[in-house]
């Protein structure tokens, strides 16, 4: 789940109205709209589920706040595989400072070497290299494999319907591993 940072557009991890689509910028009037009709991305709840079956803390991160995150984490419908959350009300600083991922971390009980940060844009790979985070990118922000390759994402996914298909591969295979 993704968003932008205060007070600017929002770019939804779900497709919902007529103009919607991946990358596709819409602002809080038209997310106001739009949100008794907003659907997840395609495995995504399946994933956090996944996760969570794992032994994985799964907290949601997003620069989101107030009404918009609680629309979008209704949206995405994965309550039960959700342990905590945190949100632009919840820091100083939004993405790409660590402020979001340190809060998680807190969130979720776990040290920063025992966690893995999923994100579809650059300033998700940059806040959790900064929280010394180990990230996967998903290409469902408009942002190009390469570019979040080169902003500290170890792996890039082509969303999180693959992220889950090749789960076992990837740095969420096992939290054992890390």
């Amino acid at each position: 789940m993704h968003s932008a940072g205060d007070g600017g557009p929002v770019r939804l991890p779900c497709r919902s109205g007529p103009r919607s689509g991946f990358g596709h910028h819409l602002t809080r009037a038209e997310v106001a709209q739009y949100w008794s009709r907003l659907t997840p991305l395609k495995g995504a709840a399946e994933l956090l589920r996944a996760c969570a079956e794992r032994g994985w803390a799964v907290v949601l991160a997003s620069s989101a706040s107030g009404r918009e995150f609680d629309v979008m984490k209704k949206a995405l419908d994965a309550d039960d595989a959700i342990d905590a959350s945190t949100k632009a009300g919840d820091v100083d600083a939004s993405k790409p400072s660590p402020d979001l991922v340190q809060v998680a971390l807190k969130r979720a009980g776990v040290a920063a070497d025992r966690a893995v940060f999923v994100g579809d844009a650059v300033w998700d790979a940059q806040a959790a290299q900064r929280a010394g985070v180990r990230c996967l990118g998903v290409l469902s922000g408009g942002i190009s494999r390469q570019e979040l390759l080169d902003a500290g994402a170890e792996q890039v996914y082509d969303g999180p319907d693959d992220l889950l298909t090749r789960l076992d591969d990837s740095a969420l295979g096992d939290p054992n591993r890390l």
